[in-house]
This record gives C-alpha cells, sequence and structure tokens, in this order.
C-alpha cells in the first residue's frame, strides 16, 4: 500500500462494491447482450434500447436523467444521455464531466468468435488467461462505463446521496464507434450546459498491462475515408478488355501503395506540417517504464522483426507520437466463391489516418483527397467520402483533479499509476478542448490484448474489479478536495 493511502476497505462504499460484485457483473451482462451496433441501420431500435438501459441504470442511482435525440428527421442519429448530479450545496470540489458510448463496432467476421457475440459469457480462470467476460462490447466501452455507473450505485447505496454528494454530469453518447457524426453540433447546441463543467473523465483507454494502471493523457486524432476509383461504365470480361483499359483494382492498389515511401513516411504534401515534436524528456519517460515490443508482437502472432514503421522512432513513440495511414479495407470486382474473369468497374477502399498534437483533422483530410485528384488515371474519376474526424487531444498532467485520480487509483490498488498516451482516437476530448476548454482525464483498465474490435473481445474481472473501485475512490477523493 502506498504510504498515506488508507486501506481501501475503510470506504463503506467500496465495501459495498465488493459484497455486490456479481450483481453489477449480472447487469453488465444484461446490457452486453444489446446488439448496439451504430454504423448498421438495421440495429437502429438496438441502440435505443441500449441508450434507455443506461438511462435506467442512472435514474436508479438518483441521477436526473434525460434522453436526447440527434440528427435531423431525414437522417435521425442515435440518442445521448445525458445525467446530473447536482452535489451537495456543501460540495466545492470540481464539476465532472464523465463521457462513455454504448453503441459497439460491428461483430464481423462472426465465424471467428468462440461463443456468440451478442451472449456475453463469464470464462473462468485457465491457464494462463484469467477470468474474463467475452463479448462484443466488453472493454469498448460497455464494460468500462458500467465501472463508472456501478460507483455511482455504491455511492447511493451507502450514503443516500447522488454520486455521493459529488457533481456529475454523465454524457452516454451513441455514435463513438461510427464517427461521432451529430457530437460536435450537440456540444455546440448545449454549450451553456456543458461549460459549466470543470474536466472531462473517461474511462476508454488501457493500462500498461495485468497489474500496471495508468492514466492516459493524450491520444491521437482521426481522420476516416472511403475513396472509389470509377472507371468504365460496367465490369468488363477480362479476356477481352484485359490490356486495353486500366484495371481499377490495379490502379487503385498502385496509388494507395504510393502513401508511404522507403522510410514508411507519409508522401502527402505537408502531411507532417503540425506534428508536434516529441520532447526527448518524454522519449526518456517512456523508456523508463520497461515496455517491451517484442512481447507485444508476440502476443498477436508475429516475431519481433516484423517491428516495423516510421524510421527513426521507436514502437511506443510510432503509436503514442507519431501519425500514421492506414487501409482499413479494401473492396472491387468478384470477391466470391470460385472464379469469375471480370475487370470490375470500381474499386473502393476504406482509408484512415491516425493524427497528433497539433494536427488539423480536415486540413488532413482535404490533402489526401487533393492527393488522389493528382493521381487519377486518365479516363477515370473518384467518388470521396468523409466518414468522420476527431482532433487530437494532449493534456495537462498537472492539474488537481488529475492528482485526485492517481490518488484514487492508489487508495484503490496499492499502486502508482503510470502517466502513458494511447495511439486510439476518442473524439469526444478533441471537441470538448477546441469548443468548450474543458481538459479530459482517461482512467481506463483495459489491456492490449483485450481483442478491441476483433472477434472474442473480453474484458477480464479483475480489470473491471480495480475500475469499478478505482473509480469509487475517485469519488472518494473529488469529496475530500471540498475540504481541502
Amino acid at each position: 500500500m502506498l504510504p498515506g493511502i488508507p486501506s481501501p476497505m475503510t470506504l463503506p462504499a467500496l465495501e459495498w462494491a465488493t459484497a455486490n460484485e456479481q450483481a453489477g457483473i449480472d447487469r453488465l451482462l444484461d446490457w452486453l447482450r444489446i446488439p448496439s451496433i451504430s454504423t448498421d441501420p438495421a440495429y437502429a431500435a438496438d441502440c435505443r434500447r441500449a441508450a434507455l438501459w443506461a438511462a435506467e441504470h442512472l435514474r436508479a442511482s438518483g441521477l436526473a436523467v434525460e434522453i436526447h435525440e440527434t440528427g435531423t428527421p431525414d437522417k435521425p442519429g442515435h440518442p445521448i444521455v445525458l445525467a446530473t448530479s447536482p452535489g451537495e450545496q456543501d460540495y466545492r470540489g470540481p464539476h465532472v464531466l464523465f463521457y462513455g458510448h454504448y453503441d459497439v463496432q460491428p461483430a464481423d467476421p462472426l465465424d471467428l468468435w468462440e461463443s456468440p457475440p451478442f451472449e456475453p459469457v463469464v470464462l473462468p480462470a485457465s491457464g494462463k488467461h484469467p477470468a474474463r467476460i467475452v463479448a462484443r462490447g466488453a472493454v469498448d466501452d460497455k464494460g468500462q462505463v458500467m465501472m463508472f455507473l456501478e460507483a455511482l450505485r455504491a455511492w447511493k447505496e451507502t450514503t443516500g446521496k447522488v454520486a455521493g454528494g459529488a457533481r456529475f454530469t454523465v454524457m452516454l453518447e451513441g455514435e463513438e464507434e461510427s464517427g461521432s457524426v451529430n457530437l460536435e453540433r450537440y456540444l455546440r447546441e448545449r454549450a451553456s450546459r456543458l461549460e459549466t463543467c470543470d474536466v472531462c473523465l473517461i474511462s476508454d483507454t488501457g493500462m500498461l498491462g495485468r497489474g500496471k494502471p495508468a492514466i492516459t493523457y493524450g491520444v491521437r486524432g482521426l481522420a476516416y475515408t472511403e475513396v472509389t476509383l470509377i472507371g468504365p461504365n460496367q465490369d468488363l470480361h477480362s479476356g477481352l478488355w484485359g490490356g486495353r483499359v486500366a484495371n481499377p483494382n490495379t490502379e487503385l492498389c498502385r496509388i494507395l501503395a504510393g502513401l508511404w515511401d522507403a522510410d514508411r513516411r507519409v508522401t502527402i504534401p505537408g502531411f507532417y506540417d503540425d506534428v508536434r515534436d516529441l520532447a526527448p524528456s518524454e522519449r526518456d519517460e517512456w523508456k523508463r517504464l520497461g515496455i517491451d515490443p517484442a512481447a507485444s508482437l508476440a502476443d498477436i502472432g508475429l516475431p519481433p522483426e516484423a517491428d516495423v514503421g516510421e524510421k527513426g522512432f521507436t514502437s511506443i513513440e510510432r503509436e503514442w507520437a507519431r501519425p500514421t495511414a492506414e487501409i482499413n479495407g479494401l473492396c472491387g470486382g468478384y470477391t466470391g466463391a470460385g472464379a469469375k474473369t471480370v475487370i470490375p468497374g470500381r474499386a473502393s477502399a476504406k482509408v484512415s489516418f491516425r493524427l497528433v498534437a497539433d494536427q488539423h483533422p480536415e486540413k488532413i483530410r482535404d490533402a489526401f483527397f487533393a492527393w488522389l485528384a493528382a493521381r487519377t488515371p486518365a479516363g477515370f474519376r473518384w467518388e470521396l467520402m468523409d466518414w468522420g474526424t476527431g482532433w487530437p487531444a494532449t493534456v495537462a498532467t498537472s492539474s488537481p483533479t488529475l492528482a485526485a485520480a492517481r490518488r484514487a487509483i492508489g487508495l484503490a490498488t496499492g499502486l502508482n499509476p503510470a502517466l502513458i498516451k494511447s495511439g486510439g482516437s476518442i473524439p469526444v476530448a478533441g471537441l470538448l478542448k477546441s469548443h468548450l476548454g474543458i481538459e479530459t482525464i482517461f482512467m481506463g483498465f483495459g489491456l492490449e490484448d483485450d481483442r478491441v474490435h476483433s472477434p472474442n473481445e473480453k474484458f477480464e474481472i479483475d480489470c473491471y474489479r480495480m475500475g469499478l473501485r478505482s473509480h469509487i475512490a475517485f469519488i472518494h477523493e473529488l469529496r475530500a478536495m471540498t475540504n481541502a
């Protein structure tokens, strides 16, 4: 136990959470059974069900809850759940905005799941695998949101006060996994309510490893696009037309292969102009974290020599501090069983860019589209789609609220959390900073091998427990700030 940190069991809310842990896990399993896939219109009703489920949980913990519609009548979005806890009259701590999302990624490919993605199972510890929940959304982000929701429940049950008397606004989004297309407008429309918050808390990130808690102080931004190269007005017989016209599949692959040079640097002009340089002090601190890239590669079935990327940077520097370009999917021509010899009329690719401070997502998107236009094959044309952007966010590490979060994790675990960055993107963080001036604390408890966005996504019970206890302790620290 860290010096000066009381035993976790001195908090009644922690004792309640321990005694009622299984009931909380059962509630999480109920939520995971709702297939809230935001990107697929076929699941719109399920997304609404997931939002209403979360709203009822929040109401049971005493918060005032509203369901806000998003989008337009012609193009409706998924609802946002907004809940408030006003705080007791004598509360003088920060007003915290908790953000999470209830939507999940598609479960494809279904045949790679060892159990149905929306029939969650709790697997016992076996061999090197700790006890874990397996389901789509287990860690991203329903499981991590549930840690906070159950912390609210614990404080209400043991004190009779909403959020233990602390002041919270809770915002649960339903479109994070599909680009947060309606979030920016929502933030603008409700700026007068949200700008009263002092800081945002998000639990959608990870730890350094099992038993190694961390607070993330930076995430990358995102520009996600879909590009279609259109050639002939029909699929062509490859024997009659091969060698006479360019093949959209071939041309698209040839063009996209030029996105990187021999040093694996992105070739789009101006791509690196706004990138914030990595400070020598950060490089030194990250080296001291003792991260083993070879072990991480081994976990995904790759040898050490597969550690490749932009020349001049280590694996962790490339993930945390450098921008990237990725081809996320390719489609063109015949992809069914057997043979069909065609030259397709069009070929498409989904291309995304992970961005770092101080890059501008829309500027990068426009530069990419211009780069494509300059490489248009003769007689061909492009259809270009923007599937959403998100700002990078690197936040201050010296705020009193972040210090409270570090103390809370210490109280809950007896361990000093590391300060790390993440290669992932959480669009709301950049929006909150740019629109409302609100900084974000990322207090997540996922693991690198949780198979986020992949089949057999998991959340380990020990990680869930650590996160639940840390959120309970965080509310304790907020209450203590009133008397500081």
